[in-house]
């Protein structure tokens, strides 16, 4: 259990940090072309998803229950970031949508996540607050696609950084919640042990 929350949290910190950075580059850069973008987002995508799966693999490996939604996560991640490679002159109409689909995609699965690991981890009301985030941008994107590229730029900027914000918190609370299981288990085994 100890090696299965050290690299949830690992993995959870890795992408919370590579969210902020995209949407920093997105908000820093309002007049990225839609090429960039586009590839932009399919690496960002195709960096979560491999580490949603590597946490997923992880606890596929320690017999653990929590694995589905991490890999299901991950998954996605990696085939819209496929999708957006092999098809790079998207329209912004097609983009809008693939970001709007995995960000709903994602934020159903962290909800998941955190109602599976509700009571055991500490970290889990902030991934699902992530995961309400995630839908709440997902629907905002997906019901007003036309509101224009740079409102679109904005909105994944601001969404990339505050999921990312809610992934760190969620790692953090793991790792603080694995120490304070640490700290109990040795309180309670005898001191020559």
């Amino acid at each position: 259990m100890d090696k299965t929350l050290t690299r949830t949290a690992r993995f959870l910190g890795i992408g919370g940090v590579a969210s902020i950075m995209f949407g920093v580059i997105v908000l820093l850069w309002p007049g990225i072309s839609l090429v960039a973008l586009t590839a932009l987002f399919g690496a960002f995508a195709f960096v979560y998803g491999s580490f949603a799966i590597g946490a997923g693999l992880t606890l596929l490996a320690h017999r653990s229950t929590n694995w589905v939604p991490y890999m299901l996560g991950g998954i996605a991640g990696v085939l819209i970031s496929v999708i957006t490679f092999l098809h790079p002159v998207v329209t912004d109409l097609v983009l809008t949508y693939l970001v709007a689909t995995w960000a709903l995609v994602i934020g159903a699965v962290e909800i998941f996540a955190a109602v599976d690991m509700w009571g055991e981890v500490d970290g889990a009301l902030w991934l699902g607050i992530g995961g309400a985030v995630s839908i709440l941008f997902g629907v905002l994107v997906a019901f007003h696609p036309g509101a224009g590229l740079l409102a679109i730029l904005w909105m994944i900027g601001f969404y990339a950084i505050a999921g990312g914000g809610f992934r760190l918190v969620a790692a953090y609370r793991i790792h603080q919640f694995q120490g304070d299981v640490k700290k109990t288990v040795s309180a309670l085994l005898p001191h020559g042990a």
